[in-house]
């Protein structure tokens, strides 16, 4: 599985990665998370509110912190 956070590093998309990383922990999931910070890579995406998720490279979520619960159910 492979987790990328859109965002240019702000607070927030640093938080969106911490709740990543700990929903990851906490589940025993496997998958390589990335910063994508270059705003070329994010457009690409659509997206035009960061922070941002992308699995697989499917875009879940867009201009909000995903909190570890909303992320769970996003890796199940």
């Amino acid at each position: 599985m492979k987790i990328e956070v859109l965002g240019t590093g702000c607070p927030k998309c640093q938080k969106t990665k911490d709740n990543i990383r700990t929903a990851l922990t906490e589940t025993g999931t496997e998958a390589e998370v990335i910063e994508v910070k270059d705003l070329k890579s994010i457009a690409d995406y659509g997206v035009m509110m960061t922070p941002a998720v992308v699995i697989d490279g499917e875009v879940k979520i867009v201009g909000k912190v995903p909190t570890e619960e909303q992320i769970k159910s996003l890796l199940t």
